[in-house]
């Protein structure tokens, strides 16, 4: 039987200084808007419908780059979203944090008003590296921010990582890796650089290392990180405690999207239905859809309930309890009782009692293992 989910908050700020040549987001270099942050507060008012009742248990501001915005900016933010909604006693509140733009004063005040969380963008710890990747930050400016964030009050931090980078090996790999842990961050997002359609590198694409390199560099980290205490819980995502934000995504849990081409995932529990929305992408079109006062949800009703459930829980590596799935879709699992057994015959899925967990072929060949759904 459908039951509604937990709540979550997406915000996307979409300017950055300057668009990494992989990078596939909705990001745009320019001059921010002024007007944009009193948009996000009148983008939620229209969407306010879809709370039902619920405690917000996480938010997530992410980009382009967060934090370039001003601490009297993020303030305004803040009190704007405490006004309309309720929070959970212990809500996580992440920002997106490029280490070119980190200020102590600024980040200090962030943690004043509610952030209590900061996801970092350092990519690499190889200033050769992040020059390949396009990033306005050095190594040691990434390293002296997490020291100064942590200096300013936050224990909760993020660092992303990236791995199968130009003329990369193995060796300088972990030799990445390691100065992180040795930065003591409670989560580490270790992932493949992939080539995304509509990039800079799709365009023009570099010379990366061998898929088996790659392999190497996926399993080695993946080992190290978990015998320095980074259980993996997903796909990339390291940490002895798991991002709220994070979980409520791959359990398919609810979540309103404001900004410029925010996505949102929504349970009506009058209708029995659950919906997809999704704003403007680009900011001024954005922007003057809140000027004019239009509609600016665009609302499809999600027809493949049981794909887009196994899209994102079969990332994670505990797998999921049926009942999680006929709470969150509404559907019986036998509905997908048929597609369950062929991916155990493949050796895709472990099943045990009423817990559904993907083997380690399973999650060597997730993109196999979720289109047996589809």
């Amino acid at each position: 039987m459908l039951q509604i989910p937990p709540l979550s908050l997406y915000i996307h700020y979409p300017w950055c200084l300057k668009k990494c040549p992989y990078c596939d987001f909705n990001s745009h270099e320019g001059e921010i808007q002024s007007d944009y942050i009193s948009a996000l507060i009148k983008d939620l008012d229209g969407d306010l419908q879809y709370v039902q009742n619920r405690a917000i248990e996480s938010i997530f501001i992410g980009g382009g780059t967060p934090s370039l915005m001003s601490a009297e900016d993020a303030s305004y933010l803040l009190n704007g979203l405490k006004d309309r909604l309720n929070f959970s006693d212990n809500v996580e509140i992440t920002m997106e944090v490029n280490p070119g733009t980190f200020e102590a004063e600024k980040f200090t005040e962030f943690r004043s008003i509610g952030i209590n969380r900061l996801s970092v963008g350092v990519q690499s710890f190889e200033d050769s590296q992040l020059k390949f990747l396009g990033r306005v930050h050095s190594s040691n400016e990434a390293v002296n921010a997490i020291i100064e964030a942590q200096r300013a009050g936050f224990t909760n931090i993020n660092i992303d990582l990236m791995y199968g980078l130009n003329g990369q090996s193995v060796e300088m790999c972990i030799e990445d890796l390691n100065k992180a842990i040795e930065l003591s961050p409670t989560h580490i997002s270790f992932y493949q650089l992939t080539l995304e359609p509509n990039t800079l590198f799709s365009k023009f694409p570099p010379r990366l290392p061998s898929d088996e390199i790659i392999w190497e560099m996926g399993e080695k980290g993946a080992k190290l990180l978990n015998k320095k205490g980074f259980r993996q819980y997903e796909v990339s995502a390291y940490s002895s405690n798991p991002s709220l934000h994070n979980l409520n995504y791959w359990t398919f849990g609810d979540y309103i999207g404001i900004g410029a081409g925010a996505h949102g995932k929504i349970t009506d529990m009058s209708s029995h239905q659950i919906s997809r929305t999704l704003k403007p992408k680009s900011p001024n079109e954005y922007l003057l859809s809140i000027k004019q006062k239009k509609m600016i949800s665009r609302k499809k009703i999600v027809d493949s309930l049981s794909f887009e459930f196994m899209l994102n829980s079969l990332r994670l590596i505990d797998g999921f309890d049926s009942g999680l799935f006929e709470s969150r879709t509404g559907l019986s699992i036998e509905s997908v009782r048929s597609q369950i057994k062929e991916a155990e015959k493949l050796n895709l899925l472990n099943i045990s009692d009423n817990w559904i967990k993907p083997t380690k072929k399973g999650y060597s060949f997730l993109n196999e293992l979720q289109e047996i759904f589809l």
